[in-house]
C-alpha cells in the first residue's frame, strides 16, 4: 500500500491511477494526516456499461466481494410490496 501526500498525488496522477489499475492501494495525507484511500474497482468488468456509468457517476457502488453462502438461507422480510414501494419513495423524496 502506498501513501502519498497531496501535492504529490496531483502533479503524478496518471501514475499512480496505473498503479491503482494494477491493483495498488493509495493512501492519500493531508499534511502527513490521512484523509483517502483510493482502491481499485472491484469486478468493474463483469458489469454492463450502464452500471460502470452509476458507479462513476456516484450513484451507486459496485460490491466489494461475494455474498457470503449463509445470506441466500436467511429468512426474507415479510412485508408487502405496497409498504416498500411507499417506504422507496418516502426515502426519494416522492410523491
Amino acid at each position: 500500500m502506498l501513501s502519498v501526500n497531496i501535492a504529490d498525488l496531483k502533479n503524478n496522477l496518471s501514475r499512480y491511477l496505473t498503479q491503482v489499475r494494477d491493483g495498488e492501494e493509495i493512501i492519500v495525507r493531508d499534511r502527513n494526516t490521512p484523509v483517502a484511500r483510493i482502491v481499485p474497482l472491484s469486478w468493474s468488468d463483469d458489469f454492463d456499461p450502464h452500471i460502470k456509468a452509476l458507479a462513476a457517476a456516484g450513484k451507486l457502488r459496485l460490491p466489494e466481494g461475494q455474498m457470503p453462502p449463509e445470506f441466500w438461507s436467511e429468512p426474507r422480510p415479510r412485508i408487502s410490496l405496497q409498504r416498500l414501494l411507499a417506504a422507496v419513495e418516502a426515502d426519494r423524496g416522492e410523491d
